[in-house]
């Protein structure tokens, strides 16, 4: 690979800009002398010629246009990165990466992330949806900026990443209204035998519902499980079977998705987490995130 002197192209793109070496020489606080030197040699370096005289002026030839074009994106960039690193505003969106836990109703992930997207200073949303494990890994990697999850991460996962709550709220048994309406009456007990809909024996709140079924001494029918909350959702709305929901969800799936409320799981409860490498978060978007959070968790 060849390799060029950002400090002689840094000097040209001085020049050009302020219009003469003397300019130039005065700002960066050095000789004349030492300024055309390096002109020079980036010339030598570059092999052609980027200035030249026009009456009493220093302007770029055809060929310094184009350089000082491509200086003029490399050190905007520069600043831009001390900018981000340093938590300054700058004029280029911020982007953000987001890995979304398959099992997160994506509902809530939309209203997570959201607040994100309403602050002043332009956001670019990425959103990579996988398992917990594979997120962490990326999350790693330094590939996302933060995960969603309803799982805080823990030391058997081998990644070292930190857990920030989000917020709790209730789980809900809904269903499609005939559905719904068959087994509302002597909730729980109703519930025994009625075909069920549930994520995969993995999760933390499938342990949970089981857990609470046994207390309840119902035995549904398990119809089918899930690792994306988004396809256990869908099944769910064509009357497949009862399915469980954060209680935060209740009004958005009667509306959206015409799903009827059957009774409340007591006891069990779904908390949300955003996971990152910091400790301490210092990404604006993902800051917006966990500031509002709170304050859509306490409203239920």
């Amino acid at each position: 690979m060849e390799w060029l002197n950002y400090h002689h192209l840094f000097y040209f793109w001085k020049v050009v800009r302020l219009g003469s070496i003397t300019a130039a020489c005065k700002e960066l606080r050095l000789a004349p002398p030492t300024v055309s030197a390096q002109l020079r040699s980036l010339e030598d370096q570059l092999g052609e010629k980027l200035l030249m005289r026009k009456g009493r002026a220093l302007v770029p030839t055809d060929v310094g246009q184009m350089v000082y074009g491509y200086a003029q994106q490399i050190f905007g960039l520069g600043q831009e990165l001390m900018d981000a690193v340093k938590q300054r505003p700058t004029g280029r969106p911020i982007r953000l990466v987001v890995g979304i836990d398959d099992v997160l109703p994506k509902e809530i992930a939309q209203a997570l992330i959201e607040p994100a997207l309403a602050l002043k200073q332009p956001v670019r949303l990425l959103c990579r949806e996988g398992s917990l494990e594979s997120l962490l890994a990326a999350l790693a990697l330094h590939k996302l900026d933060i995960v969603l999850s309803d799982t805080p991460v823990t030391p058997s996962l081998n990644v070292r990443a930190y857990n920030h709550p989000l917020g709790e709220c209730g789980v809900l048994w809904m269903g499609a209204p005939a559905l719904a309406k068959a087994h509302r009456r002597r909730f729980p007990k109703s519930l025994d035998g009625a075909p069920m809909l549930l994520p995969t024996d993995d999760t933390g709140l499938r342990r949970d519902l089981d857990q609470w079924c046994d207390t309840q001494a119902v035995r549904p029918i398990m119809v089918a499980e899930f690792e994306d909350y988004g396809l256990l959702r869908a099944f769910g709305q064509e009357g497949t079977g009862v399915i469980p929901v954060p209680s935060v969800l209740e009004k958005v799936f009667l509306k959206q998705y015409g799903l009827e409320r059957i009774g409340l799981a007591e006891g069990v409860v779904v908390r949300f987490y955003a996971v990152s490498i910091e400790r301490r978060i210092r990404h604006p978007a993902v800051v917006a995130i966990c500031e509002t959070a709170r304050a859509l968790f306490a409203k239920n």
